[in-house]
């Protein structure tokens, strides 16, 4: 028999694991909520002399900075980010985040 002391070290573990698990986004489906992005990042996600380029970023990386703007933890040029973040869902966020990370160059 378990003791009280095992079972909530083994409950612990398994929270502790699940909250590492994030789901990965879907680009297919990223690639048709990019028309937001593509106004000042370019078809190409290369960005401009006023944008940074974000095709080919780490996916990790692109998700935190779009959570970033939505939440406000991140400024942007006339807070035009919060405003293209603001209505999207978690998971559209990590879908356009796998998009432009698989923008990489080939």
């Amino acid at each position: 028999m378990l003791s009280r002391m095992s079972v909530v070290i083994a409950m612990v573990a398994l929270l502790m694991v699940a909250a590492g698990v994030q789901a990965k986004g879907d680009s297919q489906r990223g690639q048709g909520l990019r028309y937001d992005c593509i106004e000042c990042h370019g078809m190409d996600g290369k960005g401009n002399f006023e944008t940074p380029e974000i095709a080919g970023l780490d996916e990790a990386y692109i998700l935190e900075q779009l959570r970033n703007f939505y939440s406000r933890k991140r400024d942007s040029l006339d807070d035009m980010m919060h405003l293209y973040t603001e209505d999207r869902t978690d998971q559209d966020l990590q879908d356009l985040a796998a998009y432009w990370a698989s923008m990489r160059e080939q």
